[in-house]
């Protein structure tokens, strides 16, 4: 028994004592670290990570290290620092790192969010980005698509008036259409099965990635039972068997004269590898079916919650800083009136509205650490010397609240965006990048930007976004995840008085 355990004690100080650093490399500033354990017991145990990856640059610096079980983690909190892991030397950072729950996630690091630097990640994100060139123009501009879901959206609201609701789940439909049209050129009525699942499989993920799991940090613990990989997987594999059904019954009707969405052009992608005698075999492995599959679940992923965190999270705000949604609504009116519905072209003259989207992506920021990254090769930051295989953090939080950079940051103020006169849009601060920046930068940034700007202008157009009869306002600390997420909150619904005398007089 006893040499049992020796000898398990042994294979693990093995495994996990700290490696052999280059000899005369300077490295970042390390927490304290324990074998097999790294820096675990050091680590404040309260309160948001991000937020104590912060605090801890007061003593360590704006780039330091710590040891998660066998791994070293490098934590940036400068923006100069972040740019040249993000930017100058992208390629060298642009892994990603195998962990359990996101291995499950991703079919082992298939699709383009959490698959590893490599010939297949590059092929799936030049092809999803490829997507988005489709809805550029057209019928299928991405502007119509997004409008029609936005309209149907305030249509539901509308019958609302003067009632108080949690924005959740109708946002949640019309986001979740949006992205299903991008995807295969679908959208469902809100009673739709098919909706439903995406909500329950999405409600699973959430949970599972919200809770830390010691196996993400230890794999060996994986030979023990646990209820939050269970529920990944669970999540997961509802999630696949749904893709797959639409895309077996998709495939059947494909045809290459019509390329319009995510699934035709993977599908092209695939018929054109087949088709070529010339490398077809690697090209194959790397269209199979389970990529496709993984790349169009990232697709919902990082979709889904993004967006309608951030509509919270911005409503959020308005109902904390009424005097602010006024003088939001008196720019729309003059700038936009009620005639017609507002257009991305407004963004340049809804000045106040867009300063007000860029300062609730500041102030809560959609990952507050962005993924995680791992260095490829031997590399440098800094004066700094990065070993491949070095996970490497960017902690947004720290560059979107720093006192240098940003006066009052955790003040929320949207004029910071706007120059003194309050007309034109202005970037304070180089520290700000609420997408990342670089290789892995967010593929649906213009979407995103897009989505946010219409849905407040459509709303607020048409709103008064109000605090319940109860007083009750929505609380702002937030939910660390994978995606900042905000407490459940409820918003008194109210149809302005002047789109309703406007309309009256259309009609008449």
């Amino acid at each position: 028994m006893w040499e049992l355990l020796a000898l398990l004690l042994l294979i693990l100080a093995y495994f996990f004592w700290p490696t052999v650093k280059s000899p005369g490399a300077k490295y970042p500033k390390s927490l304290p670290s324990l074998p097999v354990v790294g820096s675990l017991p050091f680590l404040p145990r309260n309160g948001h990570p991000h937020v104590n990856f912060f605090k801890l640059q007061e003593k360590y610096g704006p780039i330091y290290s710590m040891r998660m079980g066998s791994k070293t983690t490098v934590m940036i909190g400068h923006h100069q620092l972040a740019k040249e892991a993000l930017i100058k030397k992208g390629k060298d950072f642009s892994g990603r790192p195998q962990v359990m729950s996101l291995d499950i996630l991703s079919d082992k690091q298939k699709g383009v969010a959490f698959a590893d630097y490599g010939a297949a990640w590059q092929l799936h994100r030049k092809l999803v980005l490829a997507t988005f060139t489709l809805f550029k123009d057209g019928n299928q501009k991405l502007e119509n698509i997004l409008c029609q879901e936005i309209s149907s959206f305030c249509d539901f609201l509308a019958t609302q008036n003067g009632q108080s609701i949690d924005l959740s789940l109708p946002l949640f439909l019309a986001v979740t259409n949006i992205i299903c049209f991008i995807c295969f050129n679908t959208s469902y009525k809100n009673e739709h099965p098919i909706l439903n699942t995406i909500r329950r499989y999405n409600e699973g993920i959430m949970n599972s990635l919200g809770k830390s799991s010691m196996v993400d940090v230890f794999p060996i613990l994986k030979i023990f039972p646990n209820k939050t990989l269970e529920t990944m997987r669970n999540a997961v594999k509802i999630r696949n068997d749904m893709l797959n059904e639409i895309y077996e019954k998709y495939k059947k009707n494909f045809s290459s004269d019509s390329v319009t969405n995510l699934m035709d052009i993977l599908l092209q992608a695939k018929m054109n590898t087949s088709n070529n005698n010339t490398g077809s075999d690697q090209d194959s492995k790397l269209l199979s079916d389970r990529h496709i599959l993984a790349t169009i679940g990232d697709i919902f992923g990082a979709g889904l919650e993004t967006t309608t965190s951030v509509v919270k999270w911005t409503v959020a705000f308005l109902l904390h800083n009424p005097q602010l949604q006024k003088k939001i609504q008196e720019e729309i009116d003059q700038n936009v009136g009620f005639s017609r519905t507002p257009t991305i072209s407004d963004r340049n003259h809804l000045v106040l509205l867009e300063a007000t989207i860029r300062e609730v992506l500041r102030i809560r920021p959609v990952a507050p650490t962005l993924i995680p990254h791992q260095a490829i090769v031997d590399s440098s930051i800094g004066e700094f010397t990065i070993d491949k295989g070095t996970h490497v953090v960017v902690n947004l939080w720290a560059l979107h609240h720093n006192e240098k950079e940003w006066h009052r940051p955790d003040q929320f103020i949207p004029e910071r965006f706007l120059d003194p006169t309050r007309s034109q849009l202005i970037s304070p601060s180089l520290s700000y990048m609420p997408f990342g920046a670089g290789p892995r930068s967010c593929v649906g940034e213009n979407m995103a930007r897009q989505a946010l700007f219409l849905f407040m202008s459509w709303m607020l157009q048409r709103f008064d976004l109000e605090v319940p009869d109860d007083g009750q306002l929505p609380a702002l600390e937030g939910i660390p995840n994978v995606v900042f997420l905000i407490d459940s909150y409820k918003v008194k619904i109210k149809v302005r008085q002047a789109w309703k005398e406007a309309q009256g007089e259309g009609s008449a």
